[in-house]
């Protein structure tokens, strides 16, 4: 929800009602003396929010929780997940799924639930939500409304990394906004994409779509496309495997003086800032960021952030602690959050096989693998596979009479030459030192036959025609 938007909802809440392309009112109806009295406070509360200031969120909050309205209200939530999503995750949440009940068939009832889930890390319930409203508004011809709630599910599904649904959402939602003028939604399409695309392993359009997030978002400053491109960014680099670069991205949502600082969405990209801190040596510099997340933890039951610090928690550990925090991490039941468990099964893994327990490592690997590649997070696939062949389990050879001479980490390290690594950039990656990097090419050439590093391309490829590694 924008701030046009929530000056809207604290103005009026309304019953359903003909709609433009815009997803304004028509008609009024007439209405009652307590939704009357309930409309003049939110006019109150919209005051408050032009007039702005450092504490404008918590005199909205107080204007909103004053309104003669139930605690489940559809309005209600929104306008407190949008102004304190923190403060007031708690309540917001507590009410979430009796808000979605109360909505029943109300589309934009079922929106407003949608977004207000979406601010407080519920991405499973905002999903679902944001689709359950998308029929009427498709068949009421609010194509305003329709462009909003496929914002949310295409968000949404980005966290879950539910890409079947995220990738034509962000694109029908970039569309839809652009052609009923709401530029904000344009920017928060074009900023999912960019995110969907880095998951995917498409490092190029989230490039594009990331900068062309930021080129509509820069003029007004709109945080959360700004956040969401830093997201797809760090994204990108963390699948590449350029941890320092991911933690610079990343970092940039926590800074408050940075243009992508947001304060409900930067606790939800806990899990990548904490994998990109680990492999680039910057535990001591994120240990206040997670300390304050930590902090808004005691204060919101959201989901998104509970299972940030979780990964968090275990991989930033020290190696005699760290194994409970994995297994405990493992054992909480996240539902329809699976790129997140196997995010911690693949970290997890990656642990054992340091402490030299590879045959251990190697269950929760292939595990996890398996969930990326349903997934098609490509470069979590691909990542998977390397640390299977480097804990001695190789997934099936794309290229049998090659692989077939190597090693498991031979051929690990052949690849990551292939795809033009140095070897202190292959010994970062794989905690090896460039020397031992060294020694293993120095095998690998007579075995295949080969004098340069030129000549691997041609004979090792990573992945398929499609994008993809055969299991």
């Amino acid at each position: 929800m924008d701030r046009g938007e929530l000056r809207r909802r604290a103005a009026r809440r309304a019953p359903p009602a003909r709609r433009d392309r815009r997803g304004g009112r028509a008609g009024r109806r007439r209405r009652p003396r307590r939704r009357r009295a309930a409309a003049a406070q939110r006019r109150r509360a919209a005051l408050v929010l032009d007039r702005g200031g450092p504490s404008a969120g918590d005199r909205v909050v107080g204007v909103a929780e004053g309104l003669p309205i139930a605690a489940d209200d559809p309005d209600l939530l929104a306008i407190l997940a949008f102004a304190a999503p923190i403060a007031r995750g708690a309540a917001v949440i507590d009410s979430l799924r009796r808000g979605a009940a109360r909505a029943g068939g109300n589309a934009e009832a079922l929106r407003l639930v949608g977004s207000a889930a979406v601010l407080v890390g519920a991405f499973d319930l905002a999903e679902a939500c944001s689709a359950a409203s998308l029929p009427d508004l498709r068949a009421q011809g609010r194509l305003g409304l329709l462009a909003r709630a496929l914002g949310a599910q295409a968000w949404s599904a980005a966290h879950l990394a539910d890409l079947n649904v995220g990738i034509p959402a962000a694109e029908e939602c970039t569309r839809l906004a652009h052609e009923t003028s709401q530029p904000l939604f344009v920017g928060i399409g074009r900023a999912t994409t960019a995110v969907l695309a880095a998951l995917r392993g498409d490092e190029d359009a989230a490039r594009s779509h990331a900068a062309a997030a930021e080129q509509i978002a820069m003029s007004g400053t709109v945080r959360p496309v700004l956040a969401t491109a830093q997201l797809a960014r760090g994204l990108a680099a963390l699948g590449a495997g350029r941890y320092a670069e991911a933690y610079e991205h990343l970092h940039r949502m926590h800074d408050p003086a940075d243009p992508s600082f947001h304060p409900a969405l930067r606790c939800f990209a806990l899990s990548e800032l904490a994998d990109a801190a680990v492999h680039s040596g910057q535990i001591d510099d994120v240990a206040g960021v997670v300390a304050q997340m930590e902090l808004f933890a005691l204060r919101t039951p959201s989901p998104a952030l509970h299972g940030g610090l979780r990964h968090a928690r275990a991989v930033l550990a020290a190696d005699d602690e760290a194994e409970a925090l994995f297994q405990a991490a493992l054992r909480v039941d996240v539902g329809r959050w699976p790129f997140a468990r196997a995010r911690v099964q693949f970290a997890y893994g990656q642990w054992l096989r340091r402490q030299r327990r590879s045959a251990d490592s190697r269950a929760l690997l292939r595990t996890a693998r398996d969930t990326f590649d349903i997934l098609g997070t490509v470069p979590w696939s691909d990542r998977a596979r390397q640390e299977l062949r480097a804990a001695g389990e190789t997934s099936r050879r794309q290229s049998a009479d090659a692989r077939d001479r190597l090693t498991a980490q031979e051929l690990q390290i052949a690849q990551m030459v292939a795809e033009g690594m140095t070897n202190r950039e292959i010994g970062e990656r794989l905690y090896l030192s460039h020397r031992t990097v060294s020694s293993h090419l120095h095998r690998i050439f007579p075995k295949l036959e080969i004098t340069s590093r030129s000549q691997l391309g041609a004979i090792v490829r990573t992945r398929t025609e499609h994008g993809m590694e055969a299991r």
